[in-house]
């Protein structure tokens, strides 16, 4: 009676600990008693394992066929030794007797409690891959568990996940025991079960980030069009209104800037522009070179390209620090951007006039000041959809 309780008590607790279904657990326990049965009688006869849910047991049954005469006695059996089992047999029929299942030695035993293992083992990966692989593109919480070749490993509750070096803001530390925000970017199955690769450095962690502090944003009225990051240092994150009396920018700022302000200290310091999205490539684009100031600006719309002018004092604002204004615009807009000061492009403009000689064109192109980016290239990334 003990041994009975048991069994069913380890059953339930498997169920309930690990979240995999009873009927995984109960198929994994007959297969492991059938299995050592086997391995006893050497595989000389036929046997099925089947879980008593009333007894809380698994009962073993060997089927034997009737037969006029006996040549086989473990498959085999004859006619009036059947009829005492059950008197309604006839030839050619096939009969199960239950036999005693208790009656297996230590090392049976313990092949079926590896079994079991094994089988949990396996439900369990295979529950956790299908649980992660929904949540893939989902901002989740976890805790830094240890380190290994600069790889961080979280620890998810049900499982692990790695941030890989490169998905790791540069100037970013973390220590153990740290609680860590990141982005499910895959999940891929392993030999060793399912890997959760989680990133920091993605645009959509930026944009989910909002999609939590700003209430618009969750609800559809504030729709963020574009992402771009140089993580660690500075983002752009274009939004527009679908509702003319919700100003977008304001609903991400916050009061005093609270809402924004969560999002950059969650980045760890990161500078966040954010700017309002326009059908208008040309307002676009003065919008995205934010905070500069921009004073003329010619659009090719055959080469997806512009040349924006903006004043002398302007220009290295508009650049920015190594280009990065400029770059993050370029990305965002996904145009080419030629920029220049308005001295420079009034110079540009009287050498067009200043010789027919052809070497004015030249020195044009040699003494072309400004800073010249290649958006196209570089489109700002779309951002993934929750499967």
């Amino acid at each position: 009676m003990e041994t009975t309780f048991n069994l069913k008590h380890t059953i339930d607790q498997i169920v309930k600990e690990k979240g995999i279904d009873k009927g995984i657990v109960t198929e994994a326990l007959e297969q492991a008693v059938l299995t050592a049965a086997n391995k006893k009688y050497r595989n000389t006869r036929d046997l099925e394992a089947h879980f008593n849910e009333d007894a809380g047991e698994v009962e073993l049954f060997e089927f034997v066929t009737v037969v006029e005469e006996v040549e086989d006695s473990y498959r085999e059996i004859s006619l009036d030794e059947a009829r005492e089992e059950d008197p309604g047999v006839e030839i050619g029929d096939s009969i199960g007797m239950k036999i005693d299942s208790s009656d297996f030695s230590r090392i049976a035993a313990q092949t079926a409690k590896q079994v079991i293992i094994q089988k949990v083992r396996e439900a369990e990966r295979e529950t956790i891959f299908t649980e992660f692989i929904e949540r893939k593109g989902e901002l989740v919480n976890g805790v830094v568990r240890r380190f290994e070749r600069g790889d961080l490993i979280i620890d998810l509750g049900r499982a692990e996940a790695v941030l890989r070096h490169k998905d790791q803001a540069p100037r970013e530390v973390f220590r153990q025991g740290d609680r860590i925000k990141a982005l499910i970017t895959d999940v891929v199955m392993t030999p060793k079960g399912p890997q959760i690769l989680m990133s920091r450095v993605h645009p959509t962690v930026l944009a989910k980030l909002f999609e939590a502090e700003v209430p618009e944003v969750a609800e559809g009225i504030v729709e963020i069009k574009g992402v771009v990051r140089e993580p660690g240092s500075r983002a752009k994150i274009a939004v527009y209104s679908h509702q003319s009396d919700v100003d977008p920018v304001g609903a991400c700022v916050g009061m005093r800037g609270a809402r924004v302000q969560n999002v950059v200290s969650e980045l760890r310091g990161e500078k966040i522009d954010i700017i309002p999205w326009s059908e208008d490539i040309a307002r676009f684009a003065c919008n995205s070179l934010a905070p500069a100031v921009v004073s003329k600006l010619y659009v090719d719309e055959e080469t997806y390209s512009m040349e924006i002018i903006v004043a002398d004092d302007q220009l290295s604002l508009a650049i920015g620090k190594r280009g990065q204004n400029v770059r993050l615009a370029a990305k965002l807009t996904g145009w080419r951007i030629d920029i220049k000061s308005e001295t420079r492009a009034a110079e540009d403009e009287l050498l067009q006039y200043a010789s027919y000689d052809g070497s004015t064109e030249e020195a044009a192109e040699e003494g072309a000041a400004g800073e010249t980016v290649e958006g196209a290239e570089a489109v700002a990334e779309e951002i993934p959809t929750e499967e």
